[in-house]
């Protein structure tokens, strides 16, 4: 059973049809979801959907582009929520800074202000960490090092080939999430660091209802199009899918715990 470490489920193009998103997720092999926070204001729905639906759990964060509404009052009230085993998805996103330098470097700075404080509040917890990385990889590098040591764990979201980002690996417990864009014709670079990667730091995600894989490019991402990030992760190490499914898996229990696909 394949588990889904990435799937925005509370996005409203679920609205209408989410009991039929779950039964072909089931009915598909994905034993599992994990919906991440990123806006705050969702959390109410993302914990709805959790409870709603065996085996789906969320997580408490804030995105970079909403640390506008950050309130950790409101995460910690969520986070004793049963249903949520993780704080995030949070991290640093310089890919829409403001192109005068003065307010650049501003909006750098709160963004970092906010991440640690969702980095502190995972320490405290002894919750893993989502995290969101674009544009960015040499600052968060430069945090991540800092908190290896004392966070139970993370997921570099949408990973994003980075070498330097990988070497995090040697200094505490990440993991790399893998999602559509491996299947991708222009993803060369994750391709070629794709076997880079220690088997047991490998995660299978979506990201939906964005980044679907081919041959569903272009439509609305769920869950069960997690088979074909699979399939092209059993060619390029070459692995059986089985082999893929069951390490994923295990990984994903590994890190986030409370996944029961037995």
């Amino acid at each position: 059973m394949i588990i889904d470490t990435h799937c925005h489920l509370d996005d409203n193009r679920y609205d209408e049809d989410l009991d039929t998103v779950m039964q072909n997720t089931y009915s598909g092999g994905i034993g599992g979801v994990l919906i991440p926070g990123a806006d705050i204001k969702d959390l109410p729905k993302a914990a709805r959907i959790a409870n709603a639906y065996k085996n789906v759990f969320f997580a408490v964060g804030v995105h970079p582009y909403h640390i506008d509404d950050f309130d950790e009052n409101e995460l910690r009230k969520f986070a004793n929520d049963d249903k949520c085993i993780a704080v995030g998805e949070c991290g640093l996103d310089y890919f829409r800074l403001p192109k005068d330098e003065s307010e650049k470097l501003a909006e750098k700075e709160s963004q970092k202000r906010v991440f640690k404080a969702q980095l502190d509040l995972a320490v405290e917890l002894n919750l893993p960490v989502i995290l969101h990385i674009r544009d960015s990889n040499e600052d968060c590098y430069n945090i991540l090092k800092e908190y290896a040591s004392r966070l139970k764990g993370a997921v570099l979201h949408c990973y994003n080939a980075s070498p330097l980002l990988l070497e995090l690996s040697k200094f505490g417990n990440f993991y790399f999430g893998i999602g559509g864009v491996l299947t991708f014709k222009n993803a060369k670079n994750l391709v070629e660091i794709l076997p880079k990667i220690p088997l047991d730091r490998l995660l299978i995600e979506t990201d939906a209802p964005y980044l679907t894989p081919e041959p569903y490019r272009g439509r609305r991402n769920e869950p069960f199009y997690t088979q074909f990030v699979a399939q092209r992760m059993s060619e390029i190490l070459d692995l059986e899918k089985e082999e893929i499914i069951r390490i994923t898996t295990q990984n994903a229990k590994m890190l986030f715990g409370n996944f029961n696909t037995e």
